[in-house]
Order: C-alpha cells, then sequence, then structure tokens
C-alpha cells in the first residue's frame, strides 16, 4: 500500500476570518480570487429564501385579487370605456380614409391659339335684354383686357366707388361671381371683341 500524504502550509490570503493588516486593524474582506460556494451560500439562508419567496407568492396573489374586485366593481366604467376607445378609433380612421381625395387633380397649362374676328358685331338684343348701360358696357371691356378697379376709374375719369358699383351691377346682370367669368361670358355673348 502505498500512502502519500501532502503537508504544506496554507495560504493565509484565503481565510474569511479575520486579518491583521500592516496598520493592525482587522478586515473580513474576501480576496478577489476568492469563489462563492452558492450551495453552501442557499443551505445556510434557506429560510431566508423560502420566506422572501413566499411573501412574492402573496404580494401577487394580492394584486391579482385587487385587480379582479376592481374589475368586478367597475365592470360597467371599464365597459364603456373600451367601447368609446374602439369607436374614437373608427372614427378617426374612417375620417382620415373619407378625407383623401380619390381623384387627383392634375393641371395641364397650354398656350392656345385664338384667332379673333376682326369684324365685331356688338349684340344689341343680349344688351336690351340685360339692361346693360354705356358706361357698363366700357368698364367691362376694360375689365376683360384686365386693368384693376384703380386703372378703370382712372381710365374713365371716375371714382373708384362708382367702378365698384358698375362691377357689383355687372355681376349681378350676367350672374356671375369673378372678373374673369365676366369677361369670359360677355365674349359669348357677344358684348365684347
Amino acid at each position: 500500500m502505498n500512502i502519500s500524504f501532502k503537508f504544506g502550509i496554507k495560504n493565509t490570503a484565503s481565510y474569511n476570518s479575520g486579518l491583521l493588516h500592516k496598520d493592525g486593524q482587522l478586515t473580513n474582506r474576501q480576496p478577489l480570487n476568492s469563489m462563492i460556494n452558492i450551495p453552501v451560500l442557499l443551505r445556510k439562508n434557506k429560510g431566508a429564501i423560502i420566506y422572501s419567496i413566499s411573501l412574492a407568492i402573496l404580494l401577487f396573489l394580492l394584486k391579482w385579487l385587487e385587480l379582479r374586485f376592481v374589475i368586478f366593481d367597475h365592470a360597467l366604467e371599464i365597459y364603456i370605456g373600451a367601447i368609446a376607445i374602439i369607436f374614437t378609433s373608427l372614427g378617426i380612421w374612417l375620417a382620415l380614409k373619407l378625407s383623401k381625395p380619390k381623384i387627383e387633380t392634375v393641371i395641364v397649362e397650354k398656350e392656345i391659339i385664338v384667332t379673333r374676328n376682326e369684324q365685331f358685331i356688338l349684340n344689341e338684343a343680349v344688351i336690351n335684354q340685360l339692361e346693360l348701360s354705356k358706361r357698363e358696357l366700357e368698364v367691362l371691356a376694360l375689365m376683360a383686357e384686365g386693368l384693376s378697379n384703380q386703372e378703370i376709374a382712372a381710365k374713365l375719369f371716375i371714382s373708384l366707388s362708382t367702378v365698384k358699383t358698375h362691377n357689383q351691377n355687372l355681376f349681378e346682370k350676367l350672374d356671375v361671381k369673378r372678373r374673369t367669368q365676366a369677361a369670359e361670358k360677355a365674349r359669348r355673348l357677344g358684348l365684347i371683341p
């Protein structure tokens, strides 16, 4: 039988008992190279671990019961709130869907050459039917040329308010809302060249 024993001096840094430093103070620090033994730690703190787990389970159970009581006590309010959220989101979705234009408008500008008839004949029947005065015809012709109210007043030697009155009378008689519409309708009716 060959039995061998190893004898040696244990490293004093590996003990966790009180060690003396150079200045004579007692310390309980473990060195960084020592490892924590988990099974020993669990065995030592078994009661504290079981107690903390049971408290966590109890806390979870109490919070779950509190939530159930809140739901039972306020079930109607919760259902009304859920329905309100559903209909609000549905309304927002529908509004966004309906507000989007389905037809995309594309504006194309093209130059059109218009040949004017050199022999313009004034349509007297339409003038009599609409009861247009000569001054209103003059204002209409200048408006069709693109002059502003101020320029028309200066050219005809009348006040600005008189020009505006003639414009309003022309818009009513021609049944239009804008100057461009008035000029276009006057050309169609043969009132201006």
